[in-house]
Order: C-alpha cells, then sequence, then structure tokens
C-alpha cells in the first residue's frame, strides 16, 4: 500500500522581473550599443523622451578608435630589426602569404584618398594605353594581387581564368606583368620578397651609391643577407665594407609590403563610459556625460494615461523601468570604476610596471556585488584616463609570486619585460633565462617558462630571431 507524504522544503529563489531583465541586459552594452537601444525605445515610445526636449539622440563625440583599443587592451613592442623586416627571404614561397603587421608600414607610403590598392593600380591600368587584349590580362593580374601588394597566383593560373574568352601565352601575361611592376607603390605585383627588393631598387637613379651591388645582393646572395654574415657577402660580392654598407642601406630602407598603405579597417569606434581626472593628490571618477543618455517621461502624455489606456499605461512602466535601469547601470558603473581606480593609483601615477594585481572577486567584494555582475561591467566599458583609453579589464591580472613573498601584477611583469627588451643590444639580445634572473634581481621572481609565456602572448619574437640581421 503506498502512502502520500507531505513533505515542506525551504529554499531561496531569485524571481528574475522583468525590470532586473533589463537592467541586467544594459549592464551588458557598451555606452554605443546603449544609445542605440535607447534609440531603438524613443522610436517606438511616445511616454519617453530626451530631457532637454531633443528628438534625434547623437552619438558623442569618439575619443578612440579600435587601434587604440586594442593596443590598450594588449601592449605590444615593436622590435626594428631586419630580421623581423625580412624573415621570410630564406624561400621563395610564402613571401605572398605572411601575415604582416600594421605596426611595419612606412608613412611615406601612406594613403590618404581612402580607395583600395586595387582600385589604384586599375586607374594607372587604363592610363598605360594597353590593347583590349593586355588589358584584359592586366585585370587578371591586378585581381589576383593581395592587400600586402603582392601577386598570389602563377602565371599558368592567371592563363586558365582568361580562357575560354582569350587565349593567351604565358610570354604575354609576363610582359603585361613587367607594365604593372612598374606602377605605384614601388615593388607591387611581386612574387617573392626578393623580387619585391629589387623591383624597388630598380626605380631609384642609377648613380645612386650601392645599387648595383644592392641589386646583385638580393638577386643572388639574400639567404646570406638574412643570416648577417657581412664577411661572406664582401667577398662573395667581391666589394669594399663601405660599398656593402651602402647596398646594404638601400636593401633595408625597401619596403617589404608596399600595398599596406591602402588597408582599410572597418570603423569600430570606441566612447569611454567613465573619464579619470587628477585632482590634487588623488583620482576623481566621473561618467562620460556624452554617452549617457539623459531622458524623462513626457510631461504632457504622463497625466493623460488611465486605466482606460492600457497601451500607454504599458508604454509609461517600461519608461520608467527604463529611466531606473540606466541610472541602475551608471550606478553600477561608477562603483566599479573607482574601485578599480582606488586600486591602480600607482598604475596611474607611474606606469605599467607599477600595476597591482587585481582580479573580480576582490572588486565584487568591495562593492558588495555578485562576481558575474562584475564581469558585465568590465566587458567592453571603457575608462578614458591620461596614460590612454582601456577597457576596464585591463586593470585586472593574475597574481605572480614576488621575492619578498608579496605578489606582483602579471601586467606589471609584461611591462617589465617589454622594457627589458626595448633596451637590450640589437647584437646581443637578451633570453628569457637572463630576463627571469634580471627581474628577480628588480624583486619579481619568474620562471623561465612564464618569461617565455608572456613574451609570445606580447607577439614578441625569441632572442635567436630578435638579432638583428644586417646590422647597423
Amino acid at each position: 500500500m503506498l502512502k502520500s507524504v507531505l513533505q515542506l522544503k525551504l529554499g531561496q529563489r531569485h524571481a528574475m522581473t522583468p525590470q532586473l531583465q533589463q537592467a541586467i541586459r544594459l549592464l551588458q552594452l557598451s555606452a554605443i550599443e546603449l544609445q542605440q537601444s535607447v534609440r531603438e525605445t524613443l522610436a517606438e515610445n511616445v511616454m519617453l523622451e530626451l530631457e532637454d526636449g531633443g528628438d534625434e539622440l547623437e552619438l558623442p563625440t569618439v575619443t578612440e578608435t579600435a587601434a587604440v583599443k586594442e593596443a590598450a587592451v594588449q601592449p605590444e613592442i615593436e622590435i626594428d630589426s631586419a630580421e623581423d623586416r625580412w624573415s621570410d627571404t630564406h624561400g621563395e614561397s610564402g613571401a605572398a602569404d605572411r601575415p604582416w603587421s600594421e605596426d611595419d608600414r612606412l608613412p611615406e607610403f601612406a594613403d590618404e584618398t581612402g580607395g583600395s590598392l586595387q582600385e589604384h593600380l586599375l586607374e594607372q591600368l587604363l592610363l598605360a594605353r594597353l590593347s583590349p587584349l593586355d588589358l584584359a590580362i592586366g585585370r587578371v593580374i591586378i585581381d589576383s594581387i593581395n592587400d600586402d601588394g603582392y601577386l598570389l597566383e602563377p602565371l599558368e593560373t592567371l592563363a586558365e581564368i582568361l580562357r575560354p574568352a582569350f587565349e593567351v601565352s604565358l610570354t604575354q601575361i609576363e610582359a603585361v606583368l613587367r607594365t604593372i611592376q612598374l606602377f605605384d607603390p614601388a615593388g607591387v605585383a611581386a612574387r617573392t620578397v626578393g623580387e619585391c627588393i629589387e623591383l624597388q631598387l630598380a626605380q631609384l637613379d642609377p648613380r645612386t651609391p650601392g645599387l648595383l651591388t644592392a641589386i646583385e645582393a638580393v638577386r643572388d646572395y639574400l639567404p646570406a643577407i638574412a643570416a648577417g654574415d657581412h664577411s661572406a657577402l664582401r667577398r662573395q660580392l667581391a666589394v669594399t665594407a663601405d660599398e656593402l654598407a651602402n647596398a646594404l642601406a638601400l636593401i633595408r630602407a625597401s619596403h617589404p609590403r608596399p600595398g599596406s598603405a591602402f588597408h582599410r579597417r572597418p570603423s569600430d569606434y570606441v566612447v569611454p563610459d567613465v573619464v579619470v581626472r587628477r585632482r590634487g593628490a588623488s583620482w576623481a571618477v566621473e561618467l562620460n556625460s556624452g554617452a549617457v543618455p539623459k531622458l524623462r517621461v513626457n510631461p504632457e502624455y504622463a497625466p493623460l494615461v488611465t486605466a482606460d489606456h492600457p497601451a500607454m499605461r504599458a508604454q509609461l512602466q517600461e519608461a520608467r523601468w527604463l529611466i531606473k535601469s540606466i541610472d541602475m547601470r551608471n550606478e553600477t558603473l561608477l562603483k566599479v570604476a573607482r574601485t578599480i581606480v582606488n586600486r591602480q593609483t600607482a598604475f596611474l601615477d607611474q606606469g605599467e610596471e607599477a600595476m597591482v594585481p587585481l582580479v573580480l572577486r576582490e572588486v565584487a567584494e568591495t562593492v558588495e556585488m555578485h562576481e558575474s555582475t562584475i564581469s558585465r561591467v568590465t566587458t567592453g566599458k571603457y575608462m578614458l584616463t591620461p596614460r590612454g583609453m582601456f577597457e576596464f579589464r585591463h586593470f585586472f591580472s593574475s597574481h605572480v609570486a614576488a621575492a619578498d613573498g608579496t605578489e606582483v601584477s602579471s601586467t606589471a611583469i609584461r611591462a617589465k619585460i617589454k622594457k627589458l627588451i626595448a633596451g637590450e643590444s640589437a647584437d646581443n639580445p637578451l633570453s628569457d633565462s637572463r630576463i627571469a634572473e634580471l627581474l628577480a634581481t628588480d624583486g619579481a621572481k619568474v620562471a623561465r617558462r612564464t618569461v617565455a609565456k608572456y613574451r609570445e602572448a606580447m607577439k614578441i619574437a625569441p632572442s635567436s630571431e630578435r638579432r638583428t640581421v644586417l646590422g647597423r
């Protein structure tokens, strides 16, 4: 026989009200996303309006671009080494596929027209007075040039692309290619790094000191240049030290990615949520007034709402919830930002090397909020400081044990590593082991493998690859 048993269980359960759901959703939005969300609500809800009575919500002035955002979140070091610029000169293939960095671009190649490399080349092609067949060949060649300015496809593939409309020989394609290789920017349409350098050298004045030696060296002794064996180069080229120095200077001045000046990134703007300013001996944190929508309930429509107008009553409730949710969002942002600034005062005063360890849990405990809430607040929110624009998450880092038993921020360790490498000798770069020793001397006990991990995260090559190849 079965018995019915009545049991009473006690427990806590959070009910996600619509207002709480909205507050959480707004907390996750960036400043620009919040502006867009408010704009959409203004268009649909007659009970809501801007505080100044205007009809249009304008985005605040953009302060930083995506490039600055990436630099702030993950600082990198630029190592001006010939080996970095020409590291793929050992082989003839793969030169066009190398994922070059925007940091390598030289300012004199900057293009302000806003056009693409292909558009720039097509304009020159149309002015070259070629036959209809050569124009067709030229268009196919230009379509096969990548953003760095290299021709990706072999001539046989280009011939296949032209068929069956045109039956052309490899000699005809080669002739048009030679014409395009005379176009601006110098070095464009090369198939290898060596050819790219030679094309640029060929456009110099024939009387340039060291030019003939440079061309011969690039054509026949590129591996020796990459190896940095200047004595062997002098013997092979049968030139004086001064002649070799002039030749290497010309090679070093060549650009490895002639098409890079035409790269265009899509606009990805960042608007700071808070602004940090020095006030006397301390730091003040304020909301960015331009990023915060100032809303109010429509004073003319609100008194007209009665029980007979359920739709308007719902809109009125929505308007009040939105205003309150934005206020809650702003209050939470300020609390978190002020806690971060209080913990990272040394960073604001001295820079990256003074960053202290900080994790989400510590901020959550300080502001008496759940860790998941702090995670939402610190994602996609930005702080404008005298040291630049930083995502809130930039100020959080893991702990690394110091020699005196205290803890050091991993961000500070990265900054110290970056500084040591920036000041190293080009002929004798610091190994990971040596960097670990220097950090220990400075009070931060870090294992060699930790140094290697942080170095790789900053996209800094190992010491064997940082050694200057072409000399100075």
